[in-house]
């Protein structure tokens, strides 16, 4: 790489550079290159909040269900250690008590599993703090029920199970009746109310506009 590349990329200057020559800079320096796409600015992000939000609800909801007590957007500070935790909760009768993480989209795998883990390291001490007798932590990863959040799942099939073993309904059948000796990883896809109605709108409508052929 020549002194000008590198020149360029400390004044800020890199966008007259091609990707392949900015990581290479990166690739030297031990870092990598995130490029993020954009679209109508802060309104994709409102949007992305909404549906976060209602998946976060749907969440909460489940738990509610099987007698959880689940607490949304908690912050955390241990040992300078920061945070927010999407739903934390806890089961009374059982001293169970789960860290889940919501995800609308499947992000950066490596980011999310390292981040999940301190979450789940920390979610004992958290737990205390809030006056809960814990027992044990689990980790649960719920994710927007859509194809193309299960096409990355199955992309990554091998690096999710072995990070999320138990799958689906039987995250449902431990949830109902969590076992304190045997805290889980779980990973389990959620259809929102908001996602439900959409879709049955959408194969209303498919339904409705095929024309029957005679």
């Amino acid at each position: 790489m020549s002194r000008a590349c590198v020149s360029r990329v400390e004044l800020g200057r890199a966008d007259r550079l091609t990707i392949r020559t900015i990581e290479a800079v990166a690739s030297a320096l031990g870092a990598r290159v995130e490029v993020r796409l954009s679209w109508n600015g802060e309104a994709l992000d409102r949007l992305l909040d909404v549906a976060h939000a209602r998946l976060v609800d749907a969440t909460i909801s489940r738990l509610a269900e099987s007698g959880w007590e689940a607490v949304p957007e908690v912050t955390f500070n241990v040992g300078g250690e920061r945070g927010s935790i999407d739903v934390l909760a806890f089961h009374p009768r059982t001293g169970c008590l789960m860290v889940v993480e919501v995800k609308t989209v499947v992000p950066d795998l490596q980011a999310m599993l390292s981040t999940l883990d301190r979450k789940a390291r920390l979610g004992g001490r958290i737990g205390r703090d809030r006056g809960w007798i814990v027992r044990n932590v689990s980790r649960l990863l719920v994710i927007a029920d859509d194809r193309t959040a299960r096409r990355r799942v199955t992309a990554f099939d091998a690096t999710i199970q072995r990070a999320f073993p138990v799958r689906g309904v039987d995250v449902d059948r431990w949830l109902r009746r969590p076992d304190p000796g045997t805290p889980i990883a779980g990973l389990r896809f959620l259809t929102s109310a908001h996602q439900a109605v959409t879709r049955h709108r959408v194969a209303h409508h498919e339904a409705v506009s095929t024309p029957t052929r005679i």
